[in-house]
């Protein structure tokens, strides 16, 4: 399951983050790696932008981005 499929108030662990070069990069840079547990806070009515909770700092994330990060429930 992607970030992006997250219901709104779930704890998940991330598991893999797919993409590569400068979106990977812009990813990482935001504090998302492998086995850091994410709270998704809020969706935007139309799913973009996607707010969650990472190492304690808030963050809205682009829905494209969600999708290139793999969890799953923590």
């Amino acid at each position: 399951m992607t970030l992006q499929e997250a219901s709104v108030g779930s704890k998940v662990k991330v598991v893999k983050l797919m993409g590569t070069g400068p979106v990977k990069r812009r990813i990482m840079d935001m504090g998302i790696t492998k086995g850091q547990v994410i709270l998704v806070r809020k969706v935007a009515p139309l799913g973009d932008p996607i707010e969650i909770t990472v190492r304690n700092y808030e963050l809205s994330v682009r829905k494209a981005d969600c999708k290139m990060i793999e969890v799953e429930p923590a």
